[in-house]
């Protein structure tokens, strides 16, 4: 097993940010796309990197939250070749417990169709009731930014 470490990041390369995205299947190529991975990352909650022992990175995530009520965990993704070491367990878990230690008690997430088991072994749980929703436009015909995203 290879190790890892962790560190919440206020910036980071955007190649490697792209790459990551990429590992995801959620980027599309785009000038300006690019452009706004520095800022994504600074505009975070927290945001949390994994690197492996030559210092690349293996894995990300990050919390959006306005600090004091409601935070989502969102854009977790790990390598293919380092899931299944715990990396993204370790990147959930890092977020979770900077929202709480800032007094965040309230932490959602949408997870991609498959990850309900993951997910459920670190605490969450679904929101009976409630469904996710995404602005598509004016009476459901807008494309805006939402429809074909780089990051998401």
């Amino acid at each position: 097993m290879s190790a890892y470490t962790l560190d919440i990041v206020t910036e980071a390369p955007t190649d490697a940010i792209v790459e990551l995205y990429r590992a995801g299947g959620w980027w599309e190529e785009s000038s300006a796309w690019r452009a706004i991975i520095p800022e994504m990352i600074r505009g975070s909650f927290c945001f949390v990197v994994a690197r492996g022992e030559d210092g690349g990175f293996v894995g990300m995530g990050r919390a959006i939250s306005d600090g004091v009520s409601d935070a989502y965990i969102q854009d977790v993704v790990v390598l293919p070749e380092w899931r299944g070491r715990g990396v993204g367990r370790a990147i959930v878990e890092r977020l979770v417990a900077f929202c709480r230690e800032r007094g965040v008690g309230w932490v959602g997430l949408v997870g991609e169709p498959g990850t309900g088991p993951f997910y459920a072994s670190l605490g969450f749980a679904p929101l009976e009731g409630y469904a996710p929703w995404l602005y598509r436009g004016q009476g459901g015909s807008g494309g805006g930014q939402s429809e074909g995203r780089g990051a998401r």
